[in-house]
């Protein structure tokens, strides 16, 4: 009885270290919020449930190592929700990022993100007007166009070295006008309109590109797409740890199950790992 519990006070304080790694998942997609997805809602389920943990894993420890019943049945009341919550998040992370990629272009290292691929709840929440007025400024003031520019020996890129680059997909939507338009390459955020195919109708971002830095394509479906790619990676990389931690905190919270009936067993004075009944010995056959 006494190795389950201390074998559960010691899942119990894997699962606090656990939750220090959703912990730091939220924080992480907080960061990139901030910094270049710019939709700063969505890191806040995924802290909440890692502080949840933490919490409930310290209640769990103690539970099982000085053989509190109160605290184990607090532990797994509460473990039991916390579970149920972190289900629903990978569910739901998996069923808003389900559709929608970038498409590869001829001869170019970086993809195209086009707005009609995406669908569902988080495209409607990142088109609606208001919401995109917030993420354009915020994408403005992280600087993540002006940050692009490269030059060797003093020289800036040429245009064949610029067609080669991997850029991220809020680069490739927000900072250069898509490929169909067109547009004659300056340098990595400046094009020469002249002689595109603006306003002949191959693609309805070509009139909304700018060569004002402060206005660039922040305007385009082709960000929008681009916002949502960088948010559909961030959150498939998360929901894959998510996915591991979910599995451990299942068993730990079976093995936890497990302890709690160990300490019915010591308050309810019943012995452990014998038989409660026993069999009446057989009378002798008398002859």
């Amino acid at each position: 009885m006494r190795a389950s519990n201390h074998l559960i006070g010691l899942l119990n304080f894997l699962t606090f270290l656990l939750s220090a790694v959703i912990l730091g998942g939220g924080i992480w997609l907080s960061s990139r919020a901030n910094n270049t997805d710019c939709l700063k809602f969505l890191q806040w389920p995924l802290i909440v449930i890692g502080a949840a943990i933490m919490v409930v894993s310290l209640a769990g420890f103690a539970g099982a190592c000085y053989r509190n019943t109160f605290l184990m049945w607090l532990y797994l009341f509460a473990m039991f929700f916390i579970i149920a919550a972190l289900v629903g998040f990978i569910i739901f992370a998996y069923a808003v990022t389900d559709k929608g990629s970038g498409r590869p272009v001829m001869n170019k290292g970086y993809l195209e993100y086009y707005l009609r691929d995406y669908s569902g709840w988080l495209k409607d929440r990142v088109v609606d007007d208001d919401y995109w007025a917030n993420i354009r400024s915020c994408l403005r003031d992280s600087k993540v166009c002006s940050k692009m520019g490269r030059s060797f020996n003093g020289v800036p890129e040429s245009f064949e070295m610029f067609s080669m680059r991997k850029l991220s997909p809020i680069q490739s939507g927000c900072c250069k006008p898509p490929t169909d338009c067109g547009f004659v390459y300056v340098n990595e955020t400046l094009w020469n309109i002249e002689g595109g195919t603006v306003g002949l109708g191959t693609d309805t971002d070509c009139p909304r590109w700018s060569n004002d830095q402060q206005q660039l394509c922040y305007q385009c479906d082709s960000c929008k797409a681009g916002v949502l790619d960088s948010l559909k990676k961030n959150w498939r990389k998360v929901s894959v740890i998510n996915i591991v931690v979910l599995i451990l905190l299942v068993i730990f919270y079976v093995i936890g199950c497990a302890a709690f009936r160990n300490n019915k067993r010591i308050d309810n004075d019943e012995p452990y790992g014998e038989a409660r009944m026993t069999k009446a010995q057989p009378s002798r056959i008398q002859l």
